[in-house]
């Protein structure tokens, strides 16, 4: 992959080809073949590492953070490694974001930008990355619980501090990864869950002060809709009215084979204030919510309507919505059916979405809440009960035929099966003998 080249003044050259297929030429200047040959090993070891995409070996990344800066400015100068200007902290971050903006997502943009402030700000804008320790990062994560922000955001934070780390890793700029031991999935915060009941809904929406208002809320109480992403994606065109079904386009999981979209029923609750919004839209408007979509930060306008409607505002506003549609829809259908509508896997919603409700409370203990006067009342009528009929696969003749059959027994005297009811015979049939 490599080789040494020497000239006759004694000077000695790296002569390699680089991922992109390039000639490239280290010079090394006067130097003991020995020391040359052993170059030429870490030269061919970062050229691997490049092409694999894998991270430097740990050795030959010590061996590269103990360089002079002469040659680690050579080596940076075909490619091999970062500058030293990029091992400090805050511009290394700016330049990985930096390379990766042309496909990230504006809100990815935005995390990754909170995740670099996190970092300098606390261990500095020019703190060299290969000075951070494990025990560095362990106090930088305490210093965010202290900060006030929650476990989860601090989580993904840590997650991205440890990307971060990790590009630089591969890159030969650190050894190791100081980040890489620290908790960063994140995990069911079902402390702040809320149940937004039926009649706290139809508050908020008497209270929203236009039809587009009532119909984003809808769409996330009613709909599901992960608000604001997918319910400022959705178009007139994407609503099937006249087979009761509409599109939802799903930022957060078109990275997904297959999962950038999906089909939801026009749920009777939502019909009313999407025929109201589209009746009141623009001739040629293309998107349902047009008034709220330029920056506008919808989660503090939704807190004061919820305020304004006399509802204590519940922790979670519009997740919670989409969560208290998602326990509604698990109780009226099959799981397979309900996930899909809501575009979440059955292990998502019974981490993040699936609540216990005030009603399962109510059903469960529905006997236990009764006077004795009324258990017994209940059990004098039990006797009087029909038994529950069993399911039916007649057709519309047979049926026919039993009832009349049923009708001559009664005629004759026979006593009815329990579970049905007494035949009366609909006409009169004198030739019939009864024995």
């Amino acid at each position: 992959m490599a080789s040494v080249a020497s000239e006759p003044n004694g000077n000695r050259r790296i002569l390699f080809t680089d991922p992109d297929g390039k000639r490239r030429t280290l010079r090394l200047g006067k130097l003991p073949k020995k020391q040359a040959d052993a170059v030429r090993v870490k030269v061919e070891s970062l050229l691997s590492a490049k092409l694999s995409g894998q991270p430097v070996e740990p050795e030959t990344a010590r061996w590269v953070q103990q360089l002079g800066d002469t040659l680690h400015s050579k080596l940076a100068g075909v490619g091999l490694v970062e500058g030293r200007s990029s091992a400090r902290l805050g511009s290394f971050i700016d330049e990985y974001i930096d390379r990766r903006k042309p496909r990230l997502k504006t809100a990815t943009i935005l995390n990754l930008n909170q995740a670099r402030d996190h970092l300098t700000r606390n261990l500095g804008q020019e703190r060299d990355l290969r000075s951070i320790t494990s025990a560095d990062a362990e106090d930088w994560q305490a210093t965010l619980r202290k900060t006030g922000l929650g476990e989860n955001t601090i989580r993904r934070t840590t997650g991205r501090a440890r990307q971060f780390f990790r590009n630089a890793q591969s890159r030969g700029v650190v050894e190791s990864n100081p980040f890489e031991g620290l908790a960063a999935s994140v995990r069911p915060e079902r402390s702040r869950d809320h149940f937004v009941t039926r009649e706290e809904t139809q508050k908020v929406l008497d209270a929203c002060p236009d039809v587009e208002w009532r119909a984003m809320f809808a769409l996330a109480r009613f709909g599901g809709l992960r608000t604001p992403s997918e319910t400022l994606l959705l178009r007139w065109g994407d609503i099937d009215w006249a087979n009761g079904r509409f599109t939802v386009r799903s930022p957060k999981t078109e990275h997904h084979d297959g999962k950038g979209s999906r089909i939801v029923p026009l749920f009777p609750e939502l019909v009313p204030h999407l025929r109201d919004a589209f009746e009141q839209a623009d001739e040629g408007e293309e998107f349902v919510i047009t008034r709220y979509r330029a920056g506008a930060n919808v989660g503090p306008q939704l807190k004061r309507i919820v305020e304004r409607a006399g509802v204590k505002p519940w922790p979670k506003l519009w997740q919670n919505c989409r969560a208290s549609r998602a326990t509604e829809l698990a109780q009226q259908f099959p799981q397979h059916v309900a996930t899909a509508w809501m575009g979440h896997s059955a292990k998502i919603a019974e981490a993040h979405y699936l609540q216990v409700t005030a009603e399962h409370f109510a059903e469960a203990s529905g006997d236990a809440v009764r006077t004795d006067e009324e258990r017994v009342k209940s059990a004098a009528q039990n006797p009087a009960q029909q038994p529950p009929a069993h399911p039916r696969t007649d057709s519309p003749s047979t049926k026919k035929n039993r009832t009349q059959t049923q009708g001559i027994a009664s005629g004759c005297g026979e006593v009815a099966r329990p579970g049905l009811e007494p035949g009366t015979p609909a006409f009169s049939m004198p030739w019939l003998t009864c024995v």
